[in-house]
Order: C-alpha cells, then structure tokens, then sequence
C-alpha cells in the first residue's frame, strides 16, 4: 500500500495530464512511427522562439545544455531540466526509505508517476520564474513575463506527456533518452559541419581568408569561436574508448538449482552503475552554477574580489560582449575549461574541476548502488529467486553475497572514478557534444540496439513473447 507522503497525491491523479497504457499490441512499425513523431516535435520546439524575447539571450547553461536537452532562447530553454531532477530526487528518497512505496506494487506506481509530474511541473515553474527573474531576458513588461512563463510551462508539460508516451508502449525506449541522443547528435553535426562555425566549412573557410586572427595553430587546438581538429579526433576516440569499456566486465559462474547441468554466467560489468554517477555530477554542477549567478546578479552584480559570500559560492565577472563567467569561488571550479586553450591558460581550475568531479562520481555510485537496488545483498537475493547459485558453494544466499562483495563495491567505486576521468579529460580535449554527452550518447545507442533486436525478433517470431515478457 501507498506510503502516507505519496497518498497525498491521490487527488491530483484526476487533474494531471495523463497518456494511457495501450489497450492493445502496439505493432512495432507503429512504435517506430510514434517514436519518430516524437523525435521531430521535439526538434521543432528546439527550433521555435519564445514569444516576447529579444534575439540576444545571455547563455547560462553553456555545454551543460547538451545534457538537458535543452537551446537557449526557445520552447525547449529548460529541456528536460526539470524531469529528470523530480524524477532523480523521488527515486533516491523511495531508495533510501525516506518515502515509503512498495514499486512492484501497481497504486504505488501509479501514485510515485503522479508525484512525478507534480514536481517537474513545479520545478518547471520554479526554473522558469528564476530565468524571468534574473534577468536573462532583459527587462520585461508584465504581460510579457506572464506570456514568456506560460509558453515555459506548457512546453514543459508537453516534454512531460512525449516522454511518458513513449515510455508507456506507444513508442520505443524512453522519450528523456531520446532528447538527450538527438541534442549531442545535433551538436556533433552542427560544430563538424556548420556552415559558419563548424570545423570542416566554417573553420576551414576562415583559414583559407588567410586572417591574422585566425592561424593553422588555432583550426588544430582551438582557438575563438570555431571547434578544433584535436576535439573531433578526440570526440571519434572517447566514443571507442566508451564502446569498448561497455563490453568490460566480469562473469561469475552460476548454475540453476533446478536444472542440473545447465550452466550461466551472470555478469558485473565496469560500468556497473553505467553513466548515473555523472548524470547527477551533472545536475549539481549545473545547480550550483546557475543559482550562484542568479544571487550575485540579485545582488547588483559586485566586482570579483569584493564579496565575502561569492568568492566562497561563485565571484562573476561580465565580459566585453555581454556575457557573464565565473573567476572565482565553487562555481568557477565546477565548471570545466572547454579545450586545450582554456586549460593551458588555467591549469590550476583544470585539475581542481577533474579532482571535484571524479570524487562525486565515486560518491554517487556508492549512493545509487544502495538506493538503486543494485547492492550485493540485492542481487544475491535476486539470483537466489531466480534459482541460481554458485557451482561448488551450498544453496543459500550468504555464499552468493560473499562473493558479489568481493566485485560489485570495487567495480562500483572504479566504474565511477572511471565515467569521471573520461568526462573531465574529453572536456579538456575540447570533445564535440561534451564528454558527459558522448557518455550517455554511448549508452542510449546500445540500450536502443538491444530494445530494437528484442522488439523485432518479439514481432517476428510471437512465441517469443512470453519469454521476453511481452
């Protein structure tokens, strides 16, 4: 039964937006026609406007929008901000039994899905009053502010409804996994192959005017608005390097209890918390960074160095163009140098932003791996319903989980550590789509392949379908 905190909500599952569960079986042409679908809105509200904006939107977010999904000065200014925070937030409060809900329990899914939608709904308002207030908009009229809030609000809600019509059957995957894939594939493309700003167009043409400003030196390591050649070389290698280190992993033997003879093998991988370690690292940084900047713009934006309270939470200064950076404090060292220039000119800020981030992906993953359920006394339990115990060792659970500790903590810390260096360094490379990008990037594609295979081999060959669940 609900817990008392997510019984609240009952009311509110009459008034909510809801997509139903299919009544039937959704063919997978079908699927694939509604994931599309999907797909194109959610690129055309990347391309829409907000009504009542000027042109020239000060950037808060930078890389960081890459893995929100999200584009300045449009419908999708908060992306999926907003979900994925409520979602994150509710689940490690169900994981840590702060919120009490039994999820293999249908009301209580149905109830944890309400509350769902209720806060990112709020934390949409939230975020979008904090935009207006701040002033990335400029100043504003009321009506104006009171128009540019609703279209923030209502292009939330609609995110909200693609994701969970996908996620309810209709479609392929999940919606938020989706938007995440096509913004990097979009930013990959658009810096290889802008026509103005892009590597191999842009770069290339502005090399050929023989400009002064503008060297061989700086199309190679990067140099003013245009990518370099190192971060495409090393965008190509950190997808290898990620492919490669999805495929690590250690088997352990396992027989069923049931069926003597029959031998498995049940896998630990690396990436045994896959990219959720730097996904919340993430969500922090990007935090910390814009609430710090709307304090110190509130403030009447005083001069680095000469406040207590922002050179400890984030000093800023504003550039000859407008724009606002951070020079000092938390803010300035959770924010990573973009490419080798950034990181040779301060190689003190690098190597703090490297230390800070694999520390909290170490400490995440340890969190997720007893919040997400993936603990050894978890999955030593999951085995042993399954029927599954170890060749050699009596059938109990203690065996099982004696031998899961040996792997899984290790693997765990490793696998955090891991995601961190390789998100913090192809930053420092000046990688296209972020690192953080490329990351998730990697994992949605192989998580699509497998759904795909299972979807197609399920419609070709229906028998399948009980033993696939479906």
């Amino acid at each position: 039964m609900a817990g008392r905190f997510l019984s609240l909500f009952k009311p509110l599952a009459r008034v909510l937006p809801e997509i139903k569960v299919p009544e039937r079986k959704v063919s997978f042409n079908e699927k694939i026609f509604w994931t599309a679908l999907v797909l194109i809105v959610y690129l055309v509200m990347t391309e829409i406007p907000l009504y009542g904006i000027s042109g020239d939107v000060q950037e808060y977010y930078g890389s960081l929008r890459v893995i929100f999904a999200s584009n300045r000065g449009t419908l999708m200014e908060l992306g999926i901000g907003p979900i994925v925070t409520a979602g994150l937030i509710l689940q490690l409060l169900v994981g840590s039994a702060i919120i009490q809900a039994d999820m293999s329990d249908s009301q209580d899914r149905g109830l944890f899905t309400v509350a769902s939608k209720f806060f990112s709904i709020l934390l949409t308002g939230i975020q979008a009053s904090a935009y207006i207030i701040s002033g990335m908009y400029g100043d504003l009229a009321g009506p104006t502010t009171i128009i540019i809030f609703l279209q923030l609000i209502g292009a939330g809600i609609i995110v909200m409804l693609m994701d969970e019509l996908v996620q309810k059957g209709w479609g392929l995957g999940s919606g938020i996994s989706l938007f995440i894939m096509a913004g990097v594939a979009q930013n990959i493309l658009w810096q290889t192959f802008n026509p103005g700003t892009g590597l191999f167009v842009g770069g290339l043409y502005q090399l050929s005017l023989g400009d002064a400003s503008y060297q061989l030196t700086d199309w190679v390591i990067g140099g003013g608005a245009y990518p370099s050649l190192i971060g495409f070389l090393a965008t190509v290698a950190t997808f290898l390097v990620i492919i490669y280190l999805e495929g690590v992993r250690v088997e352990l033997p396992m027989t069923y209890a049931g069926y003597k003879g029959f031998r498995s093998r049940y896998p630990i991988k690396l990436l045994y918390v896959s990219n959720l370690p730097v996904i919340f690292a993430s969500a922090l940084f990007a935090n910390v960074y814009f609430f710090s900047q709307l304090l110190w713009s509130q403030m009447g934006a005083p001069s680095p160095g000469t406040n207590l309270l922002f050179q400890i939470i984030g000093d800023y200064n504003t550039t000859s163009s407008g724009s606002v950076t951070p020079v000092g404090g938390l803010a300035y060292f959770v924010t990573s140098p973009n490419g080798l220039t950034d990181v040779a000119t301060a190689p003190v800020r690098a190597a703090m932003y490297l230390a800070i981030l694999v520390a909290f992906c170490a400490v995440f993953s340890l969190i997720w791996l007893e919040v997400g359920g993936l603990g050894p006394d978890k999955v030593a339990k999951q085995l042993m319903d399954s029927g599954m115990q170890i060749p050699g060792y009596r059938r109990s659970g203690k065996p099982i989980q004696a031998i899961l500790k040996r792997y899984i903590p290790v693997v765990t810390v490793l696998g955090g550590i891991i995601v961190g260096l390789i998100a913090g360094i192809a930053d420092f490379l000046g990688v296209f789509g972020t690192g953080t990008g490329i990351l998730l990037s990697v994992g949605i594609i192989y998580q699509y392949y497998e759904l795909l295979m299972r979807e197609r081999a399920a419609e070709m060959f229906p028998a399948f379908r009980r033993i696939l669940g479906d």
